[in-house]
C-alpha cells in the first residue's frame, strides 16, 4: 500500500511540475498599445492652421472663408447625438446665429494626431476652447470641445460638444417638461 501511495504522490507531483512549467512558458498575447492605433500627424502645422482659421472665420462671421475650408461632403455632428448638418446647413446655422449674437469671441488650444486604423482612420485636430457672445443684453460664455477630421487639407467631418441647456438658461429660457 505504501508503494502505491508513494507512486500516486510522485505522479501528482510530476503532473503539477509539468503543468507549472507549461504555464510559465506560454505568455498572453500582447495587447495593442496607444502607438498601435495613434501616431503623429505629418500635416500637423497645416491642419492646426486650417481648423484654427475655420473656427476664427465662423466666429468673425466670415462664412466665405469658413466654407472654403470645408470639404464638399462635410458632415457636422453635435452637440447631441441626433444633431448633424451638411456644409451648407452648418454655414446657414452660423449665418442665422450671426444675426442675433453680438460681440462673439473665442479662445482655444488645439492638438493633432493621426488614427492609424479603423473607422476613424486619418488626421484629426482636437480643440478645447471658450466661446462667448452677447444677445438681448445678456453675455454668455461657455466651454466647448471641437474635433475635426481632415482629408486633403479640408475639414470633412466634425464633432462639437457644449452645454446647450446652460446657454438657454443664461439667456433666460426655462426648460418646460413635456405636457406642461
Amino acid at each position: 500500500m505504501k508503494k502505491i501511495h508513494t507512486l500516486s504522490l510522485l505522479s501528482i507531483l510530476c503532473i503539477l511540475v509539468l503543468s507549472f512549467a507549461t504555464q510559465a512558458q506560454s505568455k498572453p498575447a500582447k495587447q495593442p498599445g496607444y502607438k498601435d492605433f495613434v501616431g503623429d500627424n505629418p500635416n500637423a502645422e497645416k491642419d492646426l492652421k486650417t481648423v484654427g482659421d475655420f473656427i476664427n472665420a465662423l466666429v468673425a462671421g466670415d462664412f466665405t472663408t469658413a466654407k472654403s475650408l470645408m470639404a464638399d461632403n462635410y458632415k457636422a455632428m453635435g452637440p447631441s447625438p441626433k444633431d448633424s448638418a451638411t456644409r451648407d446647413q452648418e454655414i446657414m446655422n452660423w449665418t442665422e446665429g450671426n444675426k442675433t449674437q453680438l460681440d462673439r469671441k473665442t479662445s482655444f488650444v488645439s492638438q493633432t494626431f493621426r488614427v492609424l486604423q479603423g473607422d476613424q482612420k486619418g488626421d484629426w485636430v482636437s480643440v478645447w476652447g471658450d466661446y462667448s457672445f452677447s444677445q438681448n443684453g445678456k453675455t454668455v460664455k461657455f466651454p466647448y470641445q471641437y474635433t475635426a477630421h481632415l482629408t486633403n487639407g479640408k475639414i470633412d467631418r466634425s464633432f462639437v460638444y457644449y452645454d446647450r441647456q446652460y446657454i438657454n438658461e443664461s439667456l433666460g429660457y426655462k426648460l418646460v417638461p413635456p405636457g406642461q
